[in-house]
């Protein structure tokens, strides 16, 4: 059955039936198909469009369909077009003609746009939860990681020594702004389109508002042009996506670098490894390489959106029916990796020692030198080439600026040598150049655990809400 068809003599190609038709990807929407097409015929029904005894009959034949592919006992049949042909038919065959007053008041175009939405919706809720429990098992690491010392780095280079807790709630707070992106997103998603007709609406006296609330949407298109057109918060979504899949690709390029044995600060469970074909010594973090593998499929679904819209003119085109698969495809992935991420995480084994010992080595505590000849007054111009001739100097000597006795800085420095006291190795020790970083998002312990207990609060609220 096609929804369409009278003015045509002759029956569609196979093949061109074959390409045109959406039912092998769209399916998946038929629990949404269904749900709107129930409170539609409600709305009907209230307008006196329908009698009652139809309403009825459609309600309760939709729900039959509804539970038979839920059990698996009606299946889809790929000689019909779309998920929208596929019901309908069923419910003209369960219930007879009185099933093809379902689609009183509304195009395919308004109904597929609704579909989108209910389903984006509920998958943006479920991607919200996902990141939720994937940010508490963040912060259930930090905690235990709290006195952990390991290297910062810029541009690949130790920097400045941090904690392992410092550096995860680093992460912790990416995937806070994805959570909040996304429900942002949802303002622009949870908007009724039904109603928008082909393009120009209907002359039938509908209550869209009634449907809006019916659906649990906070309200409706106020143009019916833009109703059947608008992809824009699939293209939000999208790009929340590359977002989030970007921060996971970085967090997976760090824990490829810190599972090698040049870095050896961590070992990953065997469950979330994989091994060689010829060489029997090899543990590769494939899970990790996957994911980080998988950001360019999910860029490329945002990019292939943005190149089907570019060119389309108002309202609906058969372009638009190439929405759907990448979207799918960017649930699919990106529900599995924060399914399979926390697990992975949450059993690594960290090489506490390894990690203090690479703080060791490097002049992670250079920009601490220069702190402290800068809070005695010389510019920290000069304090900064003062600690370079230093570094300069151990490189030669085979030492770390700690290693370095006051008086043998007086010796290398004698401008300057009155500000080099007694205590100066203190300055200098790994424990405080972490711990005197107390200003607001520093890293001393003291500071990391006022974030982690503030953030428990934050996220124990939203889990409530999305566990009502």
């Amino acid at each position: 059955m096609k929804l369409w068809g009278g003015r045509f003599t002759k029956e569609t190609d196979e093949l061109v039936h074959s390409f045109n038709a959406s039912l092998p990807f769209d399916k998946r929407l038929y629990p949404y198909d269904i749900k709107g097409s129930i409170v539609h015929a409600e709305m009907l029904v209230k307008q006196g469009i329908l009698k009652v005894e139809e309403g009825e009959q459609i309600i309760k034949g939709l729900e039959e369909i509804r539970e038979e592919i839920d059990k698996g006992q009606l299946q889809f049949d790929y000689k019909y077009e779309d998920i929208h042909s596929f019901i309908e038919a069923h419910l003209i065959e369960k219930i007879g003609p009185v099933g093809g007053k379902l689609h009183t008041g509304r195009s395919r175009n308004d109904q597929v746009a609704l579909d989108i939405r209910l389903y984006l919706r509920d998958e943006i809720r479920n991607i919200q939860e996902l990141l939720l429990l994937f940010k508490q098992d963040l912060l259930l690491l930090a905690e235990k990681y709290k006195d952990i010392y390991m290297p910062g780095y810029t541009h690949l280079q130790r920097a400045q020594a941090v904690t392992l807790a410092h550096h995860l709630m680093a992460y912790y707070f990416k995937f806070k702004r994805d959570y909040e992106r996304l429900t942002d997103n949802l303002k622009r998603v949870n908007v009724l389109p039904l109603g928008a007709g082909a393009l120009a609406g209907t002359s039938y006296p509908l209550d869209r508002e009634y449907v809006a609330d019916r659906l649990g949407f906070a309200s409706v298109t106020e143009n019916s042009l833009d109703a059947v057109s608008d992809r824009d918060f699939i293209l939000e979504f999208h790009s929340i996506a590359a977002t989030i899949i970007t921060h996971l690709s970085s967090l997976s390029e760090e824990i490829i670098l810190w599972a090698s044995n040049e870095f050896n600060f961590i070992e990953l469970d065997d469950a979330y490894s994989t091994g060689s074909s010829i060489m029997p010594q090899k543990k590769n973090p494939d899970i990790a390489e996957l994911v980080r593998g998988k950001t360019g499929r999910i860029y490329g679904n945002l990019v292939q959106l943005f190149t089907t819209l570019k060119g389309l003119p108002l309202a609906y085109n058969k372009d638009m029916q190439e929405d759907k698969e990448g979207v799918f495809d960017t649930i699919d992935t990106l529900k599995i990796i924060l399914q399979i991420y926390p697990e992975m995480m949450k059993t690594m084994k960290i090489k506490k020692e390894n990690m203090y010992q690479a703080c060791r080595k490097g002049f992670l505590n250079a920009t601490d030198l220069a702190d402290y000849l800068s809070k005695k007054g010389l510019p920290f111009r000069r304090a900064h080439e003062i600690v370079g001739q230093a570094v300069l100097y151990c490189l030669e000597n085979k030492m770390e600026l700690e290693e370095l006795d006051y008086r043998k800085y007086q010796e290398l420095f004698p401008a300057e040598k009155e500000l080099f006291a007694a205590d100066l190795n203190k300055y200098l020790a790994l424990e405080y150049t972490v711990e005197n970083k107390v200003v607001i998002g520093g890293t001393a312990v003291t500071e990391t655990a006022r974030i982690i207990d503030r953030e428990r609060k934050w996220l124990e609220d939203r889990l409530v809400f999305l566990n009502r």
